[in-house]
């Protein structure tokens, strides 16, 4: 059993379905979600006990150019060489502005010993996107997805569920090591962080929801309605504010790159992620049968034997040969009327004009 239950969660099949993380949604709680968290947070990986720091290092090479599946982290590596230059910030919908600290922030100490498998703290550990702090001195994780805006898919099993349980994962180890973050964070802004469970945002490109509710039904009532429930109930039972964001800005890419590597173009720009009614599931319309009034048989006139010649009225009854007794139910028509044989409606022709006549 993996001692990192959100990341291990985070992988399942399901939850990296399109059309299976809102199920996958569904079972799940704040209340269910608790004890995975505290597990995470007890069995991080603690850099500061390798002599490692969590602030300006860079875990990638410096990218000179643009390149295809990089997007994400190149633009949190923007953020970080932005901070050092000038400093930046964002504001979340409906929320505090957040100071940014640093962007694509470790947390594992080494590379992953698959001779370790499940048992090794540094399995599945991805590094922070954008780190950052809250006008009341809270710590805010930020999950980052960057799509361009021709983009046609989002990445493999990338959905929302699976953003959020990453994030959590990640605000659940900067918990486990806030005494050595701290100390950091203090060094480079000159504020001591809060002692609460930091805050989770999910901060996405505009086509990448675009492509998240295009895969469902309703234009992704459904989903949106869970994600919306767990950031309610998270905040209940374990403390992290939940935030779910798109980029407003229509620059794109959001960074050029220079000879220290990308920067931010222009400020970050956010809105909502959906519309305040995207999670109202409109109820499915009953389907109203037509009730068909049948006509019984005028009984004062007598059973007249089917002719194409003949001339028949509503209630007469007619003998046809090979269907029977049935009863006329009205006209279906010039020519044609309705007759009813048994429960089957059929449609026969009358009043035809004899050859000759």
């Amino acid at each position: 059993m993996s001692i990192h239950p959100l990341i291990s969660l985070s992988a399942d099949r399901q939850v990296k379905q399109a059309k299976g993380f809102k199920e996958a949604a569904s079972e799940l709680s704040g209340a269910s979600l608790e004890p995975m968290y505290k597990d995470e947070s007890s069995n991080a990986p603690h850099r500061h006990d390798e002599g490692k720091k969590y602030l300006g290092v860079n875990t990638i090479r410096k990218p000179t150019a643009r390149q295809k599946g990089k997007d994400d982290k190149h633009f949190c590596f923007a953020v970080g060489n932005t901070v050092k230059a000038s400093g930046a910030s964002l504001t979340l919908p409906d929320g505090p502005e957040v100071t940014l600290i640093d962007g694509l922030v470790p947390l594992r100490t080494a590379a992953p010993d698959k001779a370790k498998g499940d048992a090794d703290p540094n399995k599945g550990v991805e590094d922070i996107g954008m780190l950052g702090i809250l006008p009341d001195n809270r710590v805010a994780v930020i999950v980052v997805k960057y799509l361009m805006p021709d983009a046609t898919h989002s990445g493999a099993g990338d959905t929302p569920l699976r953003l959020l349980l990453e994030g959590l994962a990640q605000a659940a180890m900067v918990d486990g090591n806030q005494a050595a973050l701290r100390e950091e964070i203090e060094a480079a802004t000159g504020r001591t962080t809060s002692e609460e469970a930091p805050v989770v945002a999910i901060v996405a490109s505009p086509r990448y929801w675009e492509i998240c509710r295009k895969r469902e039904a309703q234009k992704g009532a459904a989903w949106i309605r869970e994600m919306e429930r767990l950031a309610r109930e998270i905040p209940e039972q374990i403390g992290n504010e939940i935030f779910y964001a798109a980029i407003a800005n229509e620059v794109d890419p959001l960074w050029t790159y220079g000879e220290d590597g990308p920067l931010l173009a222009e400020a970050i720009k956010l809105k909502d992620a959906w519309e305040s009614t995207a999670g109202r599931v409109k109820p499915k319309r009953k389907k109203v049968e037509a009730v068909v009034e049948v006509i019984e048989p005028n009984m004062a006139k007598p059973p007249q034997a089917y002719s194409i010649n003949g001339s028949f009225e509503i209630g007469d009854r007619i003998e046809h040969k090979t269907l029977g007794q049935g009863v006329c139910q009205g006209s279906a028509g010039t020519g044609k009327i309705k007759v009813l044989f048994g429960e089957e409606t059929k449609i026969l022709i009358h009043q035809r004009a004899a050859a000759g006549a």
